[in-house]
């Protein structure tokens, strides 16, 4: 197993900006990946791990100085569907942090590991994970919620990425799913323009995390590149913690169709203006590939005291 970093995240982002990596679901179709089932790319943590190991390294070598695991659809819910008993399904959890730690060890300087924690419609599989709204109480999110969390704590990662919440309901959920799993995490909302994808106000649903220590970072991922300099803005004003921030391409998914249409609208030229207004985790979603991520670490320099680019 590669040696995690000796310098917390946490410590890291005081000293500048890291870089995030990009989509990896397009990276493994890339790679030739067939990514059609109900269980999206964590399908691949049992069918062919190699495959997600290999897609990690090739962001750690573009410059991605964090990499997200590929357990945003993995829980103990969708692995019992193919048949995955719940010691099983746990272990497929963890293997999920123990590749993403392989593939830091591709590259020289230090790489952290952030464990996905999709949202409750990630699970759905049908696309409830951008209304939110599911119909459950903070509660009920929660007991879904918890189980996976202390299965991906207990691998290690040197935080959870509380992900593509699209709803403040699910976030308080989220926040109280990891209380006392011993690891730091970010909350990150999927929003349309500044709201929630619920409808909710962004600065009530980062409110949630401001005082919260075990919170690291809060932010703003699979949105549109043009959402996010106004979301970074509101997320360091309302709760004063360094934002994490990661929006798509900009295409947009047909799903009627099963195509993506428009274009890139993704400019990492637009990073210095996120990180002028408080933005210090900065990557790519979905169809932001390893080459985007190197122009995005070219623009910041690298990635600011966690070694160089490779």
């Amino acid at each position: 197993m590669t040696p995690v970093p000796t310098v917390p995240l946490a410590v890291a982002l005081d000293r500048g900006p890291l870089v995030l990596d990009g989509g990896l679901s397009n990276q493994l179709e890339a790679q030739g990946c067939d990514l059609s089932d109900d269980l999206w790319s964590a399908r691949l943590l049992a069918d062919d791990p190699r495959q997600i190991e290999e897609a990690h390294t090739a962001y750690a070598r573009a410059g991605a100085r964090v990499l997200i695991t590929s357990s945003y659809q993995a829980t103990y819910e969708g692995f019992a569907r193919r048949g995955a008993g719940r010691a099983e399904a746990g272990a497929l959890l963890r293997r999920s942090v123990e590749l993403a730690r392989r593939a830091a060890g591709a590259v020289e300087g230090e790489v952290w590991v952030a464990a996905s924690v999709g949202p409750y419609g990630a699970m759905l599989a049908d696309g409830g994970e951008y209304r939110g709204r599911y119909g459950l109480s903070v509660a009920e999110l929660e007991r879904f919620h918890r189980p996976r969390v202390a299965a991906l704590a207990e691998a290690g990662p040197d935080v959870l990425a509380l992900e593509t919440v699209p709803d403040a309901v699910e976030g308080e959920a989220l926040l109280r799913a990891v209380e006392g799993c011993g690891v730091p995490v970010w909350l990150s909302y999927t929003v349309a323009g500044e709201a929630t994808r619920a409808g909710q106000p962004l600065a009530d649903a980062f409110r949630l995390a401001a005082g919260n220590d075990q919170v690291i970072a809060v932010g703003v991922n699979c949105c549109e590149p043009g959402d996010a300099e106004r979301a970074v803005e509101i997320a360091a004003r309302t709760t004063g913690k360094p934002v994490v921030v990661y929006p798509n391409s900009g295409e947009e998914w047909d799903a009627r169709a099963g195509v993506w249409r428009g274009r890139a609208t993704f400019d990492p030229a637009r990073v210095q203006v996120w990180r002028a207004a408080g933005a210090r985790l900065i990557g790519g979603c979905c169809r932001v590939g390893p080459d985007r991520i190197e122009e995005l670490s070219r623009v910041l320099g690298g990635a600011a005291g966690s070694g160089e680019n490779q």
